[in-house]
């Protein structure tokens, strides 16, 4: 990446479709985390890390690689 280049977010739906991929749901990340049924979604529009955390974990990547605005 050059000097002037600058990273972008994945798009939410990439986030979906590789959750997918693995064989899981948000919603089944949000419960295994004990949280509410749809909290881990927030993480697709908003800044939280927690919630930021149990997605990459479960993408095996880092927080930063998939929301580099972040």
């Amino acid at each position: 990446m050059t000097r002037n280049e600058v990273a972008e977010d994945w798009h939410p739906g990439i986030i979906v479709g590789r959750i997918r991929e693995k064989g899981l749901t948000l919603r089944a990340l949000s419960l295994a985390a004990g949280l509410g049924k749809d909290t881990v979604k927030n993480s697709l529009y908003r800044k939280w890390p927690k919630g930021d955390k149990i997605i990459a974990d479960a993408l095996g990547v880092s927080p930063a690689e998939i929301w580099p605005s972040r």
